[in-house]
């Protein structure tokens, strides 16, 4: 069973709520993690079960974070708003940090996100 935290900035929910319903079925059978909004939207529209965390900006990257450096975590799915300054910015920077620190696979776009998820679930 993999353990993937799915974390997306404001203008990204729709889209990481797209995503997982494209994996709805793979991913029914992994551990999920998310951040605040992101996990509590993902439940909601997609049914699965998500282990939520801390919204962001009030700690839920870094609690993810710590998950990754514990091994609780494996993959990151974080689809990012480049174009908007986030408040927690350095929050995500060292949740960027920790994933390379640990080699922990980490997408921040669609296209990286769909070729992460491919390659680590089964096609059964």
């Amino acid at each position: 069973m993999r353990k993937i935290a799915l974390i997306a900035h404001d203008r990204k929910k729709r889209d990481m709520v797209a995503l997982v319903g494209e994996y709805r079925e793979r991913l029914a059978r992994e551990f999920l993690v998310g951040t605040g909004n992101t996990g509590k939207l993902i439940v909601k529209e997609n049914q699965l079960e998500v282990k939520v965390m801390a919204s962001g900006p009030l700690g839920g990257d870094q609690q993810i974070g710590g998950m990754v450096t514990t091994g609780e975590v494996d993959t990151v799915i974080f689809l990012r708003d480049p174009l908007t300054a986030q408040p927690h910015e350095p929050d995500i920077t060292a949740l960027m940090r920790v994933c390379d620190v640990h080699a922990v696979p980490l997408a921040t776009n669609l296209t990286s996100a769909r070729l992460i998820l491919d390659g680590i679930l089964s096609k059964e």
